[in-house]
């Protein structure tokens, strides 16, 4: 069930973006944050990049510094105006990552950030296998998303996050071996970078060339 605070949040960008830098704290603030799953990716001026849920273009902004070939996904119509606002130099598509509108092999790279804990499990499998599918054989899937905190200090804050802000879908993801979930797909993921007391996860896989 949606809180009020999260309903508030999504439409009050100032309100998210000022919710944002204050849980981005405990990584050393929201820029770096943002660009925690960017870390180690060979990124040049033609790397076809996705941002898959791009939401208001925060990892966008950034992407569009390395590569001119930046496309923006996401399926609400005004997100997709915020980017176009914000980050205007790149592509936008709206669409549900389940069912993306692109051909097969056509990414280099795609990244998505803190958007996978809202996915029911079933939506959750279904775009782990599109992801798979638009990626080209050597492309890389990066993201960062949550984790169940190895730290004790970390859990209560996380769980007052999750009650203002996150449905039962955060909490399914806790429960959730994403890095399994991928190499099940046909990933090869490395070990998962952890922030936050363990309370953050960045994982990466390269689709395997065949």
């Amino acid at each position: 069930m949606a809180t009020i605070f999260r309903d508030l949040s999504y439409r009050y960008q100032w309100l998210y973006d000022g919710i944002s830098r204050l849980a981005a704290v405990t990584v050393g603030g929201e820029p770096r944050f943002r660009q925690l799953a960017l870390q180690n990716l060979k990124l040049q001026s033609d790397t076809q990049i996705l941002d898959l849920c791009c939401g208001s273009g925060q990892v966008t902004r950034f992407l569009v510094n390395f590569s001119e070939n930046v496309t923006g996904l996401d399926a609400s119509p005004l997100s997709i105006k915020r980017c176009q606002e914000n980050v205007p130099n790149a592509t936008y598509i709206k669409a549900f990552a389940e069912d993306m509108p692109f051909a097969d092999n056509l990414f280099d790279v795609v990244h998505t950030s803190a958007a996978l804990h809202e996915m029911q499990s079933e939506q959750l499998r279904k775009i782990i296998k599109e992801v798979y599918r638009v990626l080209k054989p050597g492309g890389v899937f990066t993201l960062v998303d949550f984790h169940p905190p190895t730290n004790p200090i970390f859990w209560p804050g996380l769980a007052v996050f999750f009650w203002l802000f996150e449905t039962q879908t955060a909490w399914e993801l806790l429960k959730t071996d994403l890095p399994g979930l991928l190499t099940d797909y046909g990933f090869d993921v490395g070990k998962p970078s952890l922030y936050a007391g363990g309370s953050l996860q960045v994982i990466q896989g390269r689709k395997i060339v065949e």
